[in-house]
């Protein structure tokens, strides 16, 4: 091979991977990085919690549960409008759920209430980090796109109580006490029970309403966004009974959600 041979090769080679950077610079547009800042904000959120939490500083850490429930929403609504639902962003997706709607919560609340009863009910933290995970592991292998937890446009239901509402469900006990006193709920037995609830519903195949995928019909769409905004001025006024009352909704749809899923289940078993 002579000296201009091997010059016109080397000059292919490097077209070659200019066209491939070029490429994958063209991947790393502004739209598709998107959801996954949103991801990490919910991570950032989650995280800020539990620093929150070391400092006693109980809102703000119950806030920063709320704030990364509302960028675990997010996210998935911004990749499926840019195109960017990707196995990348699924997995990053579900580690971030772990952080901030495993690990988060029960650090919290061990901190708010379970460390005064003894070490042992740091094993009541634990089992709740524990359901998570399995959660997480279970739907990464059973579901093309573990952002949604198993719900799909023909199927809109999540199998299990979603991790998002888990955690409500973990901190709901701290929203109580915002609005009632400490007296009952903050009891290490109560909060107990209430975390064990969270883990074992999450594991569970109980179905439960998936509000990304239930459509309205038209003629409600008016009421649906009334309804939002009234929500809206709620919650900036009274947030913690807002949520509290948005929560006790969402839980009371849960034994509908059960029955109507059986119902629609029977006949396509026939």
């Amino acid at each position: 091979m002579t000296a201009r041979q091997r010059m016109a090769e080397r000059l292919e080679d490097f077209s070659s991977a200019r066209q491939r950077m070029v490429e994958r610079f063209e991947d790393l547009s502004i739209s598709k990085l998107v959801p996954s800042i949103l991801t990490l904000l919910g991570l950032c959120a989650g995280a800020t919690a539990i620093r929150f939490a070391l400092s006693q500083d109980w809102k703000h850490a119950v806030a920063c549960v709320v704030a990364a429930m509302v960028f675990d929403m997010l996210d998935g609504r911004a990749a499926r409008a840019f195109g960017a639902d990707t196995r990348f962003g699924a997995q990053l997706d579900s580690l971030v759920d772990l952080v901030s709607f495993g690990v988060a919560p029960g650090v919290i609340v061990f901190l708010w209430s379970l460390h005064a009863m003894n070490e042992a009910c740091w094993i009541v933290t634990l089992i709740l980090c524990a359901c998570s995970a399995i959660r997480l592991a279970r739907f990464n292998i059973q579901s093309a796109s573990a952002r949604d937890e198993g719900a799909t446009q023909a199927n809109p239901y999540f199998t299990g109580l979603p991790m998002p509402a888990s955690a409500f469900l973990a901190v709901f006990p701290m929203l109580l006490s915002f609005q009632l006193g400490d007296s009952i709920v903050r009891s290490p037995e109560f909060t107990s029970v209430v975390i064990v609830a969270a883990s074992v519903l999450m594991v569970s195949r109980l179905p439960t309403p998936s509000i990304k995928y239930m459509h309205l019909p038209k003629a409600l769409l008016a009421v649906a966004y009334a309804a939002l905004g009234v929500f809206l001025i709620l919650l900036i006024n009274w947030p913690w009974a807002t949520l509290t009352g948005g929560f006790l909704l969402y839980a009371a749809s849960v034994p509908f959600t059960y029955f109507w899923h059986r119902e629609a289940a029977e006949p396509a078993e026939e």
